[in-house]
């Protein structure tokens, strides 16, 4: 049995659990919920509601659209279901809301447990109830235990489909037999009408685009691409007569590769080359470490291999790094950095040589620069 593809599960994805597709592609709904959801940092914050996981419900029989009544109910009401939630293993019915104390907020639809409700299979002859051997009369039959075939996945709609069968009925059926349950129809989609900004589907349809004059042989040679010589021509020199079609298509001027080279197939192909490149050098330098033992064992060869490699690797790549530093405005900036730098400090030592003390009565010159400059005036005089 193929499984269904893998789905992400997340809080967002539990929270929002309650889904109006009964379709199943998935089994994130038999998941455990981690701890940390259910903690609610303040009262604003949503709760969120699930049963065990082994108590949930993996194939589920009741969908959006199905006709049901609720076991215990007297009055036998049929009401379609509205939708379904698979962690708590509710199902919301339609014609069940629930005034809100809030006028502000919209009125809440009841949900019920999965095993109260009974599937409306149709209007059957069955037994009267007050005479079992009376002649049958046709009346509501639900079904009372729902069985299913082997539910195998549709590659074709990527999802898992089954057929379910009523094994019991309440009443019993007059003739008793196994009764075939259809799924309840998807809505068809409506369309509104067109008006007058919408676009009309003749106009949509009609074909505007025309495909490029050149030659499909892959022996001619591609189209060349036009110079801006020829552009400025056309522009300034229009009285030369010069061809040049600004409005010929881009395919005519095919390139070898018009893919981005940011994308992830050119990033996959430059890591696949730089990890080529590193074990080429890493078989080398192995290489050479054997056929020059000098007194080591094999053993110690490959270890000092691996770590001369090592070695280099790493500083190829601070080489690259420091070459990507290098460019043309990262150097501007570090030259205008440093002359910055550099006038800031011959400023700073300008002021400092340049600077006078006026004669205070508290201030003292210590002796040594005194007897300096006692020394100083002396061979000046002299």
């Amino acid at each position: 049995m193929s499984s269904s593809p893998l789905k992400y599960f997340t809080k967002r994805n539990a929270l929002n659990a309650t889904t109006q597709s009964g379709i199943t592609t998935h089994f994130n709904h038999l998941r455990s919920i981690p701890r940390a959801w259910l903690i609610r940092r303040s009262k604003y914050d949503p709760k969120l509601k699930s049963v065990r996981p082994a108590d949930r419900i993996k194939w589920w029989n009741i969908v959006p659209g199905d006709q049901v009544r609720l076991r215990g109910d007297k009055n036998n009401t049929i009401r379609e279901v509205l939708s379904i939630n698979k962690l708590s293993n509710r199902v919301f019915l339609k014609g069940t809301a629930e005034d809100t104390a809030d006028a502000n907020q919209p009125p809440k639809t009841k949900n019920y447990h999965y095993s109260r409700c009974q599937l409306y299979i149709d209007e059957l002859r069955v037994r009267p109830p007050d005479d079992p051997t009376g002649t049958p009369i046709y009346a509501p039959v639900f079904a009372s235990r729902i069985g299913t075939s082997q539910p195998k996945w549709n590659h074709k709609q990527s999802r898992w489909v089954w057929a379910r069968f009523a094994m019991a009925t309440v009443p019993k059926l007059a003739t008793p037999r196994t009764i075939r349950i259809p799924w309840p129809e998807a809505p068809k989609r409506r369309y509104p009408e067109a008006g007058l900004y919408d676009t009309t589907k003749d106009v949509v349809s009609k074909i505007t685009y025309q495909l490029p004059k050149f030659d499909p042989s892959p022996s001619e040679p591609l189209p060349p691409v036009p110079e801006e010589k020829a552009y400025l021509d056309y522009v300034y020199n229009a009285h030369l007569g010069k061809y040049y079609d600004p409005s010929a298509p881009f395919e005519i001027y095919l390139q070898p590769d018009l893919a981005n080279p940011h994308s992830r197939a050119k990033k996959l192909e430059r890591w696949k080359s730089y990890q080529a490149g590193i074990d080429a050098l890493r078989k080398k330098i192995t290489t050479y470490e054997l056929q020059h033992l000098d007194g080591r064992t094999e053993k110690q060869a490959r270890a000092d291999a691996a770590f001369k490699w090592r070695e280099q690797v790493k500083e190829e790549q601070a080489k690259k790094k420091k070459a990507r530093w290098m460019h043309t405005d990262q150097m501007l900036k570090w030259a205008r950095k440093s002359e910055k730098k550099a006038k800031k400090e011959d400023r700073q030592r300008r002021r400092l040589t340049e600077l006078a003390l006026k004669e205070e009565p508290n201030q003292v010159i210590p002796a040594v620069l005194l007897k300096r400059m006692g020394k100083t005036t002396g061979a000046t005089t002299a």
